[in-house]
């Protein structure tokens, strides 16, 4: 496929009109792709990780502002290394002589182009897998069809309020709730090979805020009632760590109880959401963030 850089940039919902040919979108996108990482990376849910780990290559740049986002020196800084197309297909290839079972890409949505150019110069035959904060348009979606086998997304809040003060996008839960039915519509249910490795799927990922039990419940009713049943896996996470402006900000700036995580995985077995997987309390740590040192790249 070829394309040519927006000269008025929709990729991401806010729809921000950059010509990314002159200067940065509001996401820190410019004409040319930037990266932090890539590397065999062996912190995600274990149907992608496994044995030797996911190929994941880490993005710079990013379409949300959360103020907890562990990856706020890429994602908010921006810190990265430019890289042409050809460049990016290169960094596929080597990950997949690495040995990773898939290639993982995290926060690509800004460059959602020059990303699927790449993945067919490099025509790794690995499952793909988009990894998103779920800030995604229905159009962006459609747009992966045939390029994406598997989508990690998240659903992080029910309340517009904490979609303003925690990502700056009050209408963060209808668009990543849309986003992630389309993905199902997509790509239908979970196929798994016979190690247990996702070849294709959804998987919705909630992370558990501290002074937020209330939304989460609400993230999970939605979830079980407007998701189809039995289509996508689910993973609740207890990793919260305060990174970044959450340091400063209560609630924010305190690692959830063992209490409110319990009342969060307890409603999701009440309403029947155990297809997936459930964080252990003690994950909350901050060596799960891996250094943004341009490796591989």
């Amino acid at each position: 496929m070829n394309f040519s850089v927006p000269t008025h940039c929709t990729l991401c919902p806010r729809k921000c009109g950059a010509d990314r040919t002159r200067t940065a979108g509001l996401c820190g996108g410019g004409a040319r792709v930037k990266a932090a990482r890539a590397a065999l990376h062996h912190w995600e849910e274990p149907c992608l990780s496994g044995t030797r780990g996911s190929g994941t290559v880490f993005f710079s740049g990013c379409s949300l502002g959360c103020i907890y986002c562990q990856n706020y020196p890429i994602s908010a800084q921006n810190f990265g290394k430019e890289l042409s197309v050809e460049e990016l297909a290169g960094v596929f290839r080597r990950l997949a002589e690495q040995g990773a079972h898939n290639l993982n890409l995290v926060t690509a949505t800004h460059y959602r182009p020059w990303v699927q150019q790449a993945l067919h110069i490099a025509d790794t035959g690995l499952p793909v897998v988009w990894n998103t904060g779920g800030y995604e348009t229905i159009e962006a979606v459609d747009a992966l069809k045939g390029d994406v086998d598997i989508y990690l997304t998240d659903v992080k809040y029910a309340s517009s309020e904490l979609g303003r003060t925690c990502s700056n996008a009050p209408d963060y839960f209808d668009v990543a709730l849309a986003a992630a039915k389309r993905m199902i519509e997509q790509i239908g249910p979970p196929v798994f090979d016979a190690d247990g490795l996702l070849q294709r799927g959804v998987i919705v990922r909630h992370l558990a805020l501290p002074g937020c039990v209330e939304d989460s419940l609400a993230v999970l009713r939605a979830l079980a009632e407007e998701l189809p049943r039995g289509e996508f896996l689910v993973s609740v996470m207890s990793q919260y760590t305060p990174f970044y402006k959450a340091k400063d900000q209560k609630p924010f700036s305190r690692r959830i109880s063992t209490y409110e995580y319990r009342k969060v995985v307890n409603a999701a077995v009440e309403l029947g959401l155990t297809d997936g997987y459930m964080q252990e309390k003690s994950s909350a740590k901050e060596e799960y963030t891996p250094p943004f040192d341009l490796e591989g790249l």
